[in-house]
């Protein structure tokens, strides 16, 4: 890709798998800062190092671990990922083309993310969990034609995740979805396979790992 078309939030391929564009300081050699979807690890690199990539209705990718479906005619619920397709941020707002936030609340016209963005209905896809009939896997540039049967294997086993879970650190930040209204709350200290949150709050391993009950949203650094 030439630099001046290199756009933050952008889809694109790096090393033949599904990246997405972080921010672009263009006075650095590597001037693209990437990040994973299928694991968030970031990269630097050459814009002509990268494709790009449009995401499209039915498309499916690994994301933290965790694979999605984007559907356009779903609607969000709480706790549900959506990403940004058709952004038009009010004045107040900061959501950008391929933002992902969490759904904090919902409202007639469309929703609050965790990140305080009001953002019509119109604006978004949802992030549907696991592998949606139809579906397009998009996770590799150039897929191994030997990959086919693992791609049916994902069809036929949605609940089994692509890869290992993901062990919370101390400031993360977790949001509760089962609940009215949502908590946030960030991890404070880890004892074992107990995890203590701010709020005076303690929880398993297993149970913040449940992405039915909980959502990832922020790691702060400490």
């Amino acid at each position: 890709m030439n630099l001046l078309n290199v756009r933050k939030g952008q889809f694109v391929y790096y090393q033949n798998k599904l990246h997405k564009v972080y921010s672009v300081k263009p006075f650095f050699k590597k001037s693209v800062h990437l990040i994973r979807l299928e694991d968030l690890e970031q990269e630097l690199v050459t814009a002509k190092e990268i494709t790009l990539y449009r995401p499209k209705h039915l498309d499916s990718f690994l994301f933290n671990y965790q694979r999605y479906t984007l559907h356009k005619d779903v609607k969000a619920k709480v706790g549900d990922y959506i990403l940004i397709i058709n952004p038009k941020p009010d004045s107040l707002d900061h959501h950008h083309l391929h933002a992902m936030e969490i759904v904090s609340s919902i409202e007639a016209n469309g929703v609050i993310s965790n990140k305080s963005n009001g953002i019509r209905h119109s604006e978004y896809w949802v992030m549907v969990p696991g592998l949606e009939e139809g579906a397009t896997i998009i996770d590799l540039e150039h897929p191994d034609p030997q990959a086919s049967s693992a791609h049916e294997a994902i069809k036929q086993e949605p609940e089994v995740q692509s890869g290992p879970t993901y062990i919370p650190k101390i400031g993360d930040v977790f949001q509760k979805n089962n609940c009215d209204p949502v908590i946030q709350a960030m991890v404070i200290a880890i004892r074992g396979e107990i995890i203590y949150l701010g709020g005076d709050m303690e929880v398993h391993l297993d149970e913040l790992t449940n992405s039915n009950a909980w959502s990832l949203i922020a790691h702060v650094p400490l």
